[in-house]
């Protein structure tokens, strides 16, 4: 039996893409995830999630990953579509990396309240002949070993993401909602842009729709 983990990585981070992971395994070869010692990737340091990246990498069957860029995100956020918002995407998303790793079984980290749904969700965007059984919990990183593998294939590619954004446009620290530092740093962006957001922030997003309506007011004042 193949076994298929899943889970994201960025989705409360007001920059940068929602990135979703997954990995394919001989359910035979599952004890061999716990032998390296993977776990949730927020429990595990940066350097501890670079070195198993590989390791994982090199049991499993096979992975895939998707990006999802702010746009995308902000159109899902903005939808009128009271269901069709950001579960609805990441599941959508998750249903895609299922769909390309082909397993008889997938367990997913549930981002909707009610976990039931959230599979659901996935298995109406399944188009394959044969579907495979989804078990979606929440804190199914912490419960099973082939979702911390996905975790952390997803963690690291998404800090490889934001050491590329940070490159380009300078320090702007966690990027998450109660980083003083973010806040200042999306100030900058729109000085710098009069105005304009570049393509790396989620702009449906509350601090940055605040941080937009303040220097929409300083701007008045000034003018």
């Amino acid at each position: 039996m193949l076994v298929a983990g899943v889970d994201e990585a960025g989705r409360g981070c007001v920059i940068g893409p929602l990135v979703v992971a997954g990995v394919v395994v001989l359910e035979e070869n599952l004890p061999g995830l716990l032998e390296l010692g993977v776990a949730d990737s927020k429990m595990l340091s940066a350097k501890r999630r670079e070195t198993l990246y590989p390791e994982i990498l090199r049991l499993v069957k096979s992975h895939h990953v998707i990006k999802v860029p702010p746009y995308l995100i902000d159109r899902a956020v903005n939808s009128t579509r009271v269901l069709y918002k950001l579960n609805h995407l990441e599941a959508h998303t998750m249903a895609k990396v299922i769909q390309e790793l082909g397993p008889d079984k997938a367990f997913v980290d549930a981002a909707d309240v009610v976990a039931q749904r959230f599979g659901n969700y996935i298995r109406e965007f399944l188009v394959m002949a044969q579907q495979p059984i989804i078990v979606s919990e929440h804190k199914a990183d912490r419960n099973y070993a082939v979702v911390a593998a996905a975790s952390i294939i997803a963690k690291v590619e998404r800090d490889l993401e934001i050491q590329r954004l940070q490159e380009k446009y300078g320090d702007f620290g966690s990027g998450y909602l109660g980083d003083g530092r973010t806040l200042v740093f999306l100030r900058r962006l729109l000085a710098e842009g009069h105005g304009v957001y570049p393509s790396c922030v989620r702009k449906s997003w509350e601090p940055a729709r605040r941080v937009r309506a303040e220097y929409g007011s300083s701007q008045k004042l000034l003018g």
